[in-house]
């Protein structure tokens, strides 16, 4: 199974329904992705551009007179305007302001080549425009379309262009008048050779090579759209996988989900191994649930849970799933980590802390005080998937079982946090800098816990 397959399967084992595709219509993540590369690209573009036209502007004086230097200065000054307009108007999609700043584009450039310079005196044939090869400055905006990752953009560009020159070709056609010496002159001097002489008439169009023009300018624009649709199909998909990272970022720790990004087969191996569990929730929500409008019962249960979840990422933690008013997080999954325990029992201070703070709020606020109870547990488990169509990962085990039944006892001992003396031992053991990760607890002597036919040390931190 590939990563992608494997992605998938997680996410329609956490989030069931419908999938959205790439080449199907993208949910708000995935628009929001694709604005952000058309957006990034087109900026791309527009530096290119004006980084171009700087250059040709340097260029101008070097190779022309002053007046026809400034004639062209003012139209690369307006193809600078042009693009930033383009930069504004740029959007995932179809539009209209869009294509008509294109149209401007290659209307723009076309009646700078076409159309005689006015600061300069014509002493030749309209037609001698075309003898500068000026079309292959056309390919410029080709080159800026592929960095906009649009392939209609490309493919737009390839036909307004052709349609443009085309019609200008046939505009100098119409309107100009032919030099009858200077054809009758070149006619003369190669009368051996049609070609030369249509080659070297200065009125004439060079028809086949306007056709060449034109024609190898749409087979690169499509090769190029073509090349870009398939780099706007991998933009798409890498925009759905970074919307099923963020899903699973919601429920792993970031270290975990890049392990499920890195491998193909990160789960599904049975095994057993060291884990730390912790179980919280709120002590006494079925009298506060009682007391209040469902709504904001909700709204309580999300400001909860909201502020347990994070702490359980921001200690490397995962979260193994909600449990009504309360959840189950473990530390050492799918793999195993140096500090597990030290971890699992830093997140239940951090815990209690976000407890207090949320209390303050909550008091400010004239509401009652919360209390939740956290209780925690190191050792043996059993990890892997469980399901055949629908995949869960799972994390069973005695270890499970006895962090759920210490956290109930957190209400009996009158302490916020419980913790089994294996993981609190546990704990110490991975602390290298010497610190004390259960400073502040008291050890509470053996307690009985349920389903066990022995007693279990346990520590408290009221």
């Amino acid at each position: 199974m590939t990563l992608r397959h494997r992605l998938a399967a997680i996410r329609h084992n956490l989030f069931p329904g419908p999938d959205p595709r790439p080449d199907g219509p993208a949910g708000r993540f995935m628009e929001a992705a694709l604005e952000r590369h058309k957006r990034e690209g087109m900026e791309l573009a527009v530096r290119a551009r004006w980084l171009a036209l700087a250059v040709f502007a340097l260029m101008l004086p070097m190779i022309s007179s002053p007046g026809t230097a400034l004639y062209y200065e003012v139209v690369l000054l307006l193809l600078a305007i042009v693009g930033w307009l383009q930069l504004r108007a740029a959007r995932v999609g179809r539009s209209r302001l869009e294509v008509l700043l294109i149209q401007a584009d290659i209307v723009i450039f076309a009646v700078a080549i076409v159309v005689p310079n006015p600061f300069q005196s014509l002493d030749q044939p309209l037609a001698m425009q075309f003898r500068n090869e000026s079309f292959k400055y056309f390919y410029l905006f080709l080159a800026f379309g592929t960095l906009a990752y649009s392939w209609r953009t490309v493919r737009a560009i390839g036909s307004m262009t052709v349609i443009v020159w085309l019609a200008a070709v046939a505009i100098v056609w119409l309107v100009s008048t032919p030099d009858g010496e200077l054809s009758a002159a070149a006619a003369a001097l190669f009368a051996q050779s049609p070609v030369m002489v249509d080659y070297l008439d200065p009125s004439s169009l060079l028809w086949w090579i306007r056709v060449q023009e034109v024609v190898v300018f749409v087979v690169i624009a499509w090769i190029l759209s073509t090349t870009v649709r398939r780099f706007s199909r991998l933009v798409t998909q890498q925009a759905g996988l970074e919307r099923e990272r963020s899903n699973l970022a919601r429920y792993f720790s970031p270290n975990v989900v890049e392990e499920l990004s890195r491998n193909d087969e990160p789960l599904k191996r049975i095994r057993t191994q060291d884990v730390a569990v912790l179980f919280v929730d709120i002590v006494g929500f079925t009298a506060i649930a009682a007391q209040r409008p469902a709504e904001q019962v909700i709204e309580t249960l999300r400001a909860f849970h909201a502020r347990m979840e994070a702490e359980v990422f921001a200690h490397h933690g995962t979260l193994d799933k909600y449990l009504g008013d309360g959840l189950m997080a473990t530390f050492g999954t799918p793999s195993a980590g140096e500090t597990d325990a030290r971890d699992a029992l830093a997140c239940a201070r951090a815990m209690a802390d976000a407890m207090a703070a949320w209390n303050a709020e909550r008091a400010t606020a004239g509401e009652p005080p919360i209390r939740a109870g956290i209780g925690l547990h190191h050792g043996p488990a059993v990890l892997g998937d469980i399901g055949a169509n629908r995949l869960e990962f799972a994390v069973i085990g005695d270890t499970v079982n006895i962090a759920s039944r210490v956290e109930s006892l957190t209400r009996r001992l009158d302490v916020q946090i419980a913790a089994t003396d294996a993981a609190v031992t546990r704990a110490r053991a991975e602390s290298a800098d010497g610190a004390d990760p259960a400073a502040g607890f008291a050890y509470l002597g053996e307690h009985p816990i349920r389903g066990l036919d022995r007693e279990l040390g346990l520590w408290g931190l009221r």
